[in-house]
Formats: structure tokens, C-alpha cells, sequence
């Protein structure tokens, strides 16, 4: 299938952030796009956008105003027509877009769970009372601290080398990554998977979506074939519980769908900032349930939780 560019002057603009994980995810578009219209890299530019979330390294995300913190420039420029399609990590995208954007392609999910990373211990369960864990996460601290309410947990922003950095440095005994982001970078090796019975990851986590302008035909038959459906299944329901639940980086929130012979198996858990209560639900249904899975799920977490649940 030839490329039909919005442009055929110009190359395919794909706006990213500038993290080491945020340009492997936009190369990985790009090649898959080069693969399904047999283009070269010519035919494309990755167009490098700093975020709020990336400027401001000095404050917690939840402080910062939760999800879009790592979107909302590249949207802006989605929108104002300098970049064509934006790359975006979707654990890190709001459950409802900008008017005039969509997202219309969802690469193969990578591993979703999270990973323990530390030379002090081989698990979380191994740590020593009073060890200092470091998450930017306020999912991630919520399940650490429920687990393991005599550890501390501290802010640990920046990218995964960065953080991997301050390890090193011991601000931290150990810290939670995402699989998806070591597999991406080539550094699993470091990492010990934490299975979803034993944390469930963020929602959409290891999933990349690609964005672009709605109403734009021609960005949508070029992202057509490289649209993974079984990821889009999977976050039908994610996403619908998150939404259900108006869920953002101020709320601990963690869910995981998964697919198997045609049916999906959804899991979500809810807990306090503070890790004094966890809640979980577990659905299943067919393969196109996915989004009523979701917010049914969110329905019964709200109604056991009650209200002020979220209350720091």
C-alpha cells in the first residue's frame, strides 16, 4: 500500500517526548509504519516536545494536576497542525481527548506488569522493615504501603534512567518500574516481574498509542494497518473503568484485562492514598464486553468504597 502523506512535500511529522523510553516508543511506530507501507525513514521526522511533566522535575505529579501532564503540549501541537501524529505512552493519556483528536492506532502491548528493582532485596516481601522505596506513582506507593506499611516511600521523578540513577545513589533501597519500558530500553534483565495477582499494574500500562487530528482520512488509513485489536479490546476496558471511576494520577487506581480464547478476564482494585484499604473486583465476559466489563467493575468498587474513599 503506498503512503498517502497529508503532504506528499513534506515528511510524516511524529511528535514525542524526548525521553530515551518516549523515543523508543515513537521509532517503534515509525518502523511499523515504514513495514506496512514498505517506506524509508526518510519519509518521516520525530518531532521532540517537552512536556510540563518534563520540565517541572521539582514537584509530585499529583501536586502538578495529574493525567496530561505528558500530553497536553504535544496535543497543543497535534492541534495547531505542526506535527501530523503524536505518540503517546497510554497509561499517560486522559480517558477523554481534546475536541478535534483521536486515538486510532494501538501498537501490540508490551509486558504490562510492574517491575522491582533494587540491589537490596529480591522482592518487595525481602525488604527490611523501614527501607525506603521511591515511586512518583501514587498507585504504586498506595500498594506498596498496603502490602508493606513499615516501609517508606518517598518521590522518585524522572526518566527510568534517572530514577535507576538515584538508586544507585541510595535515595532509595528499591523502586517500581514499568516491564514495558525496561523491555523497550533493553534493560529487563535488572527487573523482577511483579505477577498482576500479586500487584495489579496501572491502567493501559506497556500499551502505545498513536493520536491524530479526527476527520483527517488519510492519518487514519495509514494508521489502520498497524492497529492492534486485541490490545484495543484489552483497553476498552481499562480505560471504561478508569473513566468510570474519573480516575487520575491523584487517585490510586490499578486495573489489568486480559484476553484468552475469546474471552476477557478484567481485574480492577481501587485502594486508599494512605494503603490502609484496597478494594478489587473481578469480571469476565466475551471479547467485545470489554467496556461494560470496565465500568461495571467501577460501579461495584464505588458502591463497596463509599464516599471520601480517595480522601488523603
Amino acid at each position: 500500500m503506498a503512503l498517502d502523506l497529508p503532504d506528499p512535500e513534506r515528511r510524516l511529522r511524529i511528535g514525542t517526548r524526548g525521553s530515551p523510553l518516549a523515543l523508543a516508543q515513537a521509532r517503534e511506530a515509525r518502523d511499523r509504519l515504514m513495514a506496512a507501507h514498505g517506506l524509508p525513514e526518510a519519509a518521516f521526522e520525530l518531532v521532540v516536545i517537552r512536556t510540563t511533566g518534563d520540565r517541572v522535575q521539582d514537584r509530585s505529579l499529583s501536586t502538578l494536576g495529574g493525567k496530561g501532564l505528558f500530553t497536553r503540549e504535544i496535543e497543543e501541537a497535534l492541534i495547531a497542525g505542526t506535527i501530523d501524529i503524536a505518540v503517546h505512552s497510554m497509561k499517560d493519556m486522559p480517558t477523554l481527548q481534546p475536541a478535534g483528536l483521536a486515538i486510532s492506532a494501538l501498537l501490540p502491548r508490551e509486558d504490562p506488569r510492574d517491575a522491582f528493582v533494587s540491589q537490596a532485596a529480591a522482592s518487595l516481601a525481602a525488604l527490611a522493615p523501614g527501607s525506603v522505596v521511591g515511586s512518583s506513582s501514587l498507585r504504586r506507593r498506595a500498594q506498596v504501603l498496603h502490602r508493606r506499611p513499615e516501609l517508606r516511600v518517598v518521590e522518585f521523578r524522572g526518566s527510568v534512567q534517572t530514577r535507576l540513577r538515584k538508586l544507585e545513589e541510595g535515595v532509595a533501597a528499591a523502586t517500581l518500574l514499568a516491564m514495558a519500558g525496561l523491555r523497550r530500553l533493553g534493560i529487563a534483565a535488572m527487573a523482577r516481574p511483579i505477577e498482576p495477582e500479586e500487584m495489579l499494574p496501572a491502567i493501559a500500562q506497556g500499551a502505545i498509542g498513536i493520536e491524530q487530528r479526527a476527520g483527517d482520512a488519510r492519518v487514519a488509513a495509514l494508521l489502520a494497518p498497524i492497529h492492534h485489536t486485541e490490545t484495543g479490546l484489552q483497553l476498552a476496558a481499562e480505560r471504561a473503568f478508569l473513566a468510570a471511576l474519573d480516575g487520575s494520577c491523584l487517585t490510586p487506581i490499578a486495573g489489568l484485562a486480559e484476553l484468552a480464547g475469546g474471552r476477557l478476564r478484567f481485574r480492577g482494585e481501587i485502594l486508599r492514598p494512605d494503603g490502609s484499604e484496597a478494594l478489587a473486583h473481578e469480571l469476565a465476559g466475551t471479547a467485545g464486553d470489554g467496556a461494560a466489563l470496565g465500568r461495571a467493575a467501577a460501579a461495584e468498587l464505588r458502591g463497596r468504597a463509599g464516599p471520601g474513599f480517595f480522601a488523603a
